[in-house]
């Protein structure tokens, strides 16, 4: 007769196994940004969610130089407890080449709202963010989602020097552009999309599946003064950071919109890529104006009207276009997420 420790090891092992098959796996997610105040709120948030697998961050210009982006990266990456994820530097320039367009009049000089913190201990990739990319969407076909936070230069770069990245990535939340509402840069467009919007072409027509969330839908969604009063007096465990680096931030909100508090762009573009039910979307191919006094202007055919010539949104795939958002259950969601421990 076998003893009861051989007994009790075979349960515990079939135990073990069942509790391991039941487990939820972890969504692999690589986020696209260029930190930034509010990129900073995102990724922090990312790193708060335990559904979530962050592979790494890709750097890109857009509210810093795409350097000043990888500082603040790694940066946040020691913040977080996480110094050794893979910070890989992206494209300094958009797709047509030039100075980038930067914005420090929103984020501070250095991004982060002038703290003028140490540099980073860490070192960037030795990949650069295009081949990071390719190679982690390769490793995990249909597994990797992408967060994009700023200009869309690397993605559309991958999509470029891969034929098969757009198949292959299971999906890209984009935070960009500005969908039958004004544009933040002037009323035609949106700042990311601006940024290069080449490269939001490209990315937009490859056939991916990809989400939208254009400013219409964030602007709705903001921190009150009174929001951040709380989150400062709470013990979350990056609340005085986020509320320090909110400042700057806060100020230019109050001189450029006459808004007391701040709007929360990325964050709700996180919550579009983790919590999608907490939005509706339209479909539609979606183009960019590339020329003239409305470049990087988005505009998706609805799909309301059969067309009888050819235009250039004929041929391509549709993507999703966030529609609506439930402003109380996302902000609660964002200030839940910030405020944890």
């Amino acid at each position: 007769m076998p003893s009861s420790d051989v007994g009790v090891g075979g349960d515990v092992d079939a135990e073990s196994t069942r509790l391991t098959s039941l487990s939820p796996k972890l969504e692999k997610i690589i986020i696209d940004t260029d930190p930034g105040i509010d990129d900073s709120m995102a990724i922090l948030m990312a790193f708060q969610t335990p559904e979530l697998d962050v592979l790494g961050l890709t750097t890109i210009f857009g509210n810093v130089t795409t350097k000043n982006a990888t500082r603040n990266a790694l940066l946040l990456c020691e913040i977080a407890g996480r110094p050794s994820l893979p910070v890989a530097e992206g494209s300094p320039e958009p797709l047509k080449g030039g100075e980038p367009r930067v914005a420090d009049f929103v984020h501070g000089s250095d991004g982060l709202g002038n703290l003028s913190l140490a540099p980073p201990k860490g070192q960037k990739s030795k990949s650069s963010a295009v081949e990071f990319l390719i190679e982690e969407v390769s490793k995990y076909p249909g597994e990797v989602s992408i967060l994009a936070l700023g200009p869309l230069t690397n993605l559309a770069l991958a999509v470029k020097s891969d034929s098969s990245f757009a198949s292959k990535v299971k999906k890209i939340v984009i935070l960009g552009g500005a969908f039958f509402a004004l544009g933040n840069v002037n009323p035609a467009a949106e700042a990311n999309i601006y940024g290069d919007p080449e490269a939001a072409d490209v990315l937009f027509t490859c056939g991916a599946n990809i989400a939208v969330v254009g400013i219409n839908i964030t602007t709705q969604v903001k921190l009150t003064d009174e929001d951040l009063t709380e989150l400062r007096e709470s013990s979350g465990r990056h609340a005085q950071f986020i509320c320090d680096i909110c400042k700057f931030y806060r100020d230019w909100h109050v001189k450029s919109d006459g808004v007391y508090g701040v709007f929360l762009h990325d964050p709700v573009s996180f919550v579009a890529l983790v919590k999608p039910d907490l939005f509706t979307y339209k479909k539609g191919v979606v183009r960019v104006e590339t020329q003239g006094i409305s470049v990087g202007h988005t505009l998706m055919d609805q799909g309301l009207k059969n067309w009888n010539s050819n235009n250039p949104w004929l041929g391509y795939s549709p993507i999703s276009v966030a529609w609506t958002v439930d402003v109380d259950k996302v902000r609660l969601y964002i200030k839940k997420l910030l405020m944890q421990q």
